[in-house]
């Protein structure tokens, strides 16, 4: 048993939790098209991101600290949690504020900031990230190759390059574009565990409701 969990870590298969708060190597912002995750999670839980007024389209699943291969969860810190009233504040740029509170709680703690700090971060990386405008006019749901969406993101930010941005599908339906990010939030290539494009090519991809 222990061979094999040795074996997992040098692969970059596993990851342990609990490391302790700043050390990595790099974000990863993952960018979540609302409509595919109230379709396959968010509308079986209720959650207020996937209400008929609600319309979100790509919103910020989280900033991530990345090591090189693998990643660090539920890093030990001394910052205090955010308040409630902190991550209502963040509903509208993660999608709810339950979603505020369990990126904070898993990845935020892990990049050595405070709670406000980080949030703040995240607010600042994710405005730098041009989405898409046609993806919010779409009527109807479409078939289409994953590559088209990342496409439509280089097209929309000149200073992004292929091995910066990857596209991950889930259930057969676009889920994510996630942006490789230097911790002072330049672009930077991703690493292998992360730059695995999903290579479908007639992807369910969902309208904003």
């Amino acid at each position: 048993m222990r061979f094999l969990v040795a074996l997992l870590m040098l692969t970059g298969l596993a990851h342990a939790d609990g490391e302790p708060a700043g050390e990595f190597d790099y974000y990863v912002m993952a960018l979540s098209w609302s409509p595919t995750w109230c379709a396959l999670e968010g509308d079986r839980r209720g959650s207020p991101q996937c209400d008929m007024d609600a319309d979100f389209g790509w919103v910020l699943h989280g900033l991530w600290p990345q090591y090189e291969s693998g990643w660090p969860s539920y890093c030990r810190t001394g910052e205090r949690n955010p308040s409630r009233a902190d991550t209502r504040d963040q509903a509208d740029l993660f999608g709810s504020s339950g979603s505020a509170w369990h990126q904070w709680n898993k990845h935020g703690r892990c990049s050595g900031l405070s709670a406000e700090d980080f949030y703040k971060l995240s607010r600042e990386a994710f405005g730098r990230i041009t989405r898409p405008a046609i993806f919010r006019k779409l009527d109807e749901a479409v078939r289409l190759p994953a590559s088209v969406i990342e496409q439509a993101f280089l097209e929309a930010n000149p200073q992004l390059s292929a091995d910066v941005i990857t596209i991950t599908c889930k259930s057969g339906r676009i889920q994510e574009a996630r942006v490789c990010l230097t911790r002072s939030l330049e672009l930077r290539a991703c690493g292998s565990d992360v730059s695995r494009d999903c290579r479908m090519t007639d992807a369910l991809f969902d309208p904003i409701r």
